[in-house]
This record gives C-alpha cells, structure tokens and sequence, in this order.
C-alpha cells in the first residue's frame, strides 16, 4: 500500500477501535441527578442534536439488558436505531449498545465524577465494528467521528444549560 492510499483505506484493513473519542463537560448538579437525567432516555431529546423520540420498551427502564429504540438524523436522513444498556451504575456510569451488547455497532457511554458542588460529565463514543452503513474508507469513518465529537460537544453544552435552567 501506497503513502497516497492512506485517506481510502480499504474497508477490510481499517481498525474499528480507532474510530473512538470522549468529551468533557462540567455541569451543576450532583452525580446522582445527572445520572437521573442521562439514563431517562426518552429525555435525550432535550440535549442531543441528532437524537429524537427516544423510548424504551414497554416495561423496560434504565437497567443492564434493556432495549431502546430512537430516531436519529444527519444530513437531512433519519433512520430508527436499537440500542441495548450495558451498563447502569447509579450515579456513576450508564452505557448503551447501538445494535445490541451481542452484534453492536457504536457503544455510547456516560461517566459522572463529582467536582466541587457539581459532576464532570463524560460522554464517549467507540466504534465497536465496521459496517458499510456507516461508511467504507478511512475519510468516511473520520468524519463520522468527527460529526459525532461536534454531535457530543453540542449535547453536553445544551446538557449544563438545562440543567443550570431547572
């Protein structure tokens, strides 16, 4: 492979872990309330850009095995993801699987460390495996991650607002 090649990598040779970020933000709340806040799903709405009409299955709530569904949108596209929590640490941790904990695609998690009188709020976003969905080159993946870095900024900034409002 040539040093020209590198922007479109083929598919088959790219490695899913290196398409990962996290972002910080701090907010004024107690770990515990922002955990509340993150982990009621149908709430996302509120803060993220992208995500809408959040729900969790019928009994469902914000435990380890749970499934979600959620509408998303980019670049004028919707579509309609299943996600499964993988984690649901009160006041600590909570993480979901786009895909399912099994075959998952994206792994979405959320980390609370208090601060003062409020929480550094961590939010990450691994690829967990490729897909052509997402993208087939290395350019197509980075700037996904991309999107989704600016996605999570936005979503943490609109998530220390609201709760600096209420």
């Amino acid at each position: 492979m040539s040093a020209t090649t590198s922007e479109h990598d083929l598919f088959e040779v790219l490695d899913a872990s290196a398409f990962a970020f996290t972002r910080r933000a701090w907010v004024d709340a107690a770990p515990a309330r922002v955990y509340d806040l993150v982990s009621d799903v149908p709430a996302i709405g509120r803060w993220s850009p992208n995500a809408s009409d959040v729900r969790f299955d019928q009994g469902a709530g914000p435990r380890v095995g749970a499934w979600f569904s959620g509408r998303n949108r980019k670049d004028g596209r919707q579509w309609t993801t299943r996600s499964q929590v993988v984690r649901a640490n009160p006041g600590s941790a909570f993480a979901f699987v786009v895909g399912g904990a099994e075959d998952g695609i994206v792994r979405w998690s959320w980390t609370f460390h208090p601060r003062g009188r409020g929480t550094v709020v961590e939010q990450s976003w691994q690829l967990l495996r490729l897909d052509p969905v997402l993208g087939t080159t290395r350019g197509d993946l980075d700037t996904l991650r991309d999107y989704m870095a600016n996605s999570v900024e936005a979503t943490l900034i609109s998530l220390a607002q609201w709760i600096a409002e209420h």
